[in-house]
């Protein structure tokens, strides 16, 4: 039998939480804030105590050395391709599943998932089993002067393919409930369809496609399994910057390790501070919608 209960006017569903003893909402508070503490301010804290503990002349020595300038470099031309790439998979992904009715949708989804599933070492090593040289196409591209394991075209490969989720699964949703009136009015009132999409639809996702970019690009640059199988460890030339940093500590050259890794924690503060602000944007479009 159901029985329905009756919340009194003018009491919400927080109010009603709030009903809970003082003592359980404390304990929860201290537990979420000493697990913040221990897995996120601590960590970042000693991340930049370690970067600057043998003074600043060594950290900024550590930073300006050639292969560390080299897997800066490396790192942002992998982001600046992968990311661009991306966001036009993920903005055409997610317009024709949210827009249209088509045989493989439910496939294309599920592709779209993908790399979520499968670990970036395995998506790393498969690249290597299709391109390397003892691989399925190997031969044909060592016969015809293309290198691409080993070289930059993998790592560009190998980060393309663990990042391609991000932009289409942010779309998506916020496209689907958005639905089509909007366009379908805009059609008909003679709008073709890249004005239709730049007038109508990229103003309604612009928030919530700029988040995408963002985590994107930072997966992007922090990405480490997959761009170590393809990348062959190459000083200067095939070392990102999370590569970079792992040769480093390896080395037991911590203070130059931590000084690199810094630049990793400094994106990590400014993608969760731009993440913040989105969510607050979207939020706050959803509520001038409703």
């Amino acid at each position: 039998m159901t029985v329905a209960v009756a919340v009194p006017h003018g009491h919400s569903k927080t109010n009603l939480a709030n009903r809970e003893p003082v003592w359980v909402r404390w304990t929860l508070v201290t537990l979420a804030l000493l697990f913040l503490v221990g897995f996120l301010v601590m960590p970042l804290a000693i991340v930049f105590t370690q970067a600057f503990s043998k003074g600043v002349a060594v950290y900024g020595s550590a930073l300006v050395e050639p292969n560390a300038l080299a897997a800066i470099r490396l790192t942002l031309l992998v982001a600046a391709i992968a990311v661009p790439l991306n966001l036009v998979f993920g903005v055409s992904a997610a317009w024709a599943i949210s827009k249209f009715d088509f045989t493989g949708k439910n496939l294309l989804i599920t592709l779209i998932d993908l790399p979520f599933s499968v670990s970036p070492v395995v998506s790393g090593l498969i690249y290597v089993l299709m391109f390397g040289m003892q691989g399925w196409m190997g031969e044909w591209l060592s016969e015809h002067g293309i290198k691409l394991i080993f070289a930059v075209p993998g790592i560009v490969l190998a980060t393309i393919f663990v990042t391609f989720p991000f932009v289409a699964r942010e779309l998506i949703p916020l496209m689907q409930a958005q639905g089509t009136d909007e366009e379908e009015a805009a059609i008909v009132l003679g709008a073709s369809g890249w004005q239709t999409f730049w007038r109508v639809t990229l103003p309604n996702i612009k928030w919530g496609l700029l988040y995408g970019i963002i985590l994107s690009n930072a997966r992007a640059m922090g990405e480490f399994g997959a761009v170590s199988v393809v990348s062959g460890h190459i000083r200067g030339q095939t070392n990102t910057i999370p590569l970079h940093v792992e040769i480093l500590y390896n080395e037991y050259n911590s203070a130059a390790a931590f000084a690199v890794a810094s630049l990793l924690a400094l994106l990590a503060l400014v993608t969760l501070a731009l993440k913040s602000f989105l969510e607050w944007r979207l939020k706050e479009n959803v509520a001038v919608e409703d």
